[in-house]
């Protein structure tokens, strides 16, 4: 049943990813609109390439933070299964179509990373090992993103007994491959951006 609580949940976390941190941080560091440089995209990857390896860092952890601070706030009002993955799928809805930037965001993984450390730490990890491998042996850090997020599942079933987290585990699994269908395309292309790439 949908109550005012359930609303207000899903509304404040929406509006909690919706907070366009590497549009932002672009804006005052360097004048620029980051959605003009490099991939197009405001998540920590295309910061990180353009402007350089702090900033990528400081828009990392203030968009892990938000889909963090989105689930703590879902159990602090209303602890229940629903109410936490409603606000976690919201606030990563958020920061993927967000209500600032005509709702043009980015892929969800940090900032869905963050929802996930709040409800399943271990599994994250896990999922965080495989992107760590993948990026080394590989360096396109949306490949990483890609295996560890399609790893996810399989960690929540092996390590977290929530039925439910493993539905949610799935759905952002799919959400992010789909998400990264371009750079899937690249990819197997050969012109996807690396890691060593030099920022500009």
């Amino acid at each position: 049943m949908v109550t005012a609580t359930t609303l207000m949940i899903t509304a404040g976390a929406y509006l909690i990813g919706s907070i366009p941190f590497g549009f932002l941080l672009a804006r005052f560091w360097k004048g620029i609109d980051i959605r003009q440089h490099g991939s197009g995209n405001i998540g920590t990857t295309n910061v990180w390439r353009t402007l350089g390896k702090v900033p990528g860092i400081i828009v990392l952890i203030f968009d892990m933070l938000k889909g963090i601070s989105a689930v703590l706030l879902a159990k602090q009002l209303e602890n229940t299964d629903i109410h936490v993955m409603a606000a976690a799928l919201a606030v990563m809805a958020g920061h993927s179509w967000p209500l600032w930037l005509k709702f043009k965001g980015g892929k969800i993984i940090a900032t869905g990373a963050g929802a996930i450390l709040a409800l399943a730490p271990i599994p994250l990890l896990l999922a965080f090992l495989v992107w760590l491998t993948t990026v080394a042996i590989s360096r396109y850090v949306s490949l990483g993103s890609i295996l560890g997020a399609i790893s996810l599942p399989i960690w929540v079933a092996l390590f977290n007994q929530n039925k439910n987290y493993l539905i949610f585990s799935i759905v952002v699994a799919c959400f992010a491959v789909w998400k990264h269908s371009a750079n899937i395309g690249r990819i197997l292309k050969g012109t996807e951006f690396k890691i060593e790439r030099k920022k500009i």
